[in-house]
């Protein structure tokens, strides 16, 4: 179930280090019942990444809780892009050109949505996103020619190294691109994201325990 005492925690945490960051509480892969907990509680942006789990968990409780922000984290199939847009209001995961060409497809579902572009910050082949190195050409790509509404950069550090290093070079990237916001940091090293000036943490086995 939802951990409540961790998530103001953490609040105070940010609070204490006058910082704004913003808290993805990501709830895949756990039950509707941790989430309506959750949002008793006054959470109100959460991370999914199935687009059918998260219809499943979210389409009744946008009517209760119409302020409700819900982000894709996952990696989007172009062919789930039209459901997903019809529930997500943030995708945190574009990641190559054919997934934003997707998008264009659906003018009138794309116009009002946010996208941050995923980053491979650590050159792994296990994970999605575009190299650092070719970063400023995508970017450029989405922005000027698609005309996609890019918002953030986002990253996920190598597990076996030093986040700090990757979060800093995210944020080089950003600043040198005139991007504003960051999605980095999770349950272990979210502290560093937030010292490092995150504009999102996502967060889910520190607020949700275990995943089912």
């Amino acid at each position: 179930m939802f951990n409540f005492k961790k998530y103001q925690e953490i609040q105070d945490f940010i609070r204490k280090h006058r910082k704004i960051v913003k808290i993805v509480a990501i709830s895949k892969n756990h039950p509707k019942e941790s989430v309506i907990e959750a949002l008793k509680h006054g959470v109100r942006i959460f991370g999914e990444n199935r687009v059918q789990e998260a219809k499943t968990k979210f389409i009744e409780l946008f009517k209760q809780y119409p302020n409700l922000e819900l982000h894709f984290t996952g990696h989007l199939q172009t062919n789930k892009v039209k459901s997903a847009l019809q529930i997500f209001q943030v995708f945190q995961t574009l990641d190559r050109e054919r997934l934003a060409k997707e998008f264009l497809k659906f003018p009138n579902l794309t116009k009002d949505k946010k996208f941050f572009i995923q980053v491979n910050i650590g050159k792994e082949s296990s994970k999605s996103g575009v190299m650092p190195n070719e970063a400023k050409d995508f970017i450029r790509y989405c922005v000027n020619e698609l005309e996609l509404n890019i918002v953030g950069l986002m990253c996920m550090p190598p597990l076996a190294e030093s986040s700090k290093l990757h979060f800093a070079l995210l944020q080089k990237i950003a600043i040198e691109n005139n991007i504003n916001q960051l999605s980095m940091g999770m349950s272990s090293d979210y502290v560093e994201a937030v010292m490092l000036n995150a504009t999102y943490i996502r967060l889910g086995t520190i607020l949700f325990g275990e995943r089912k």
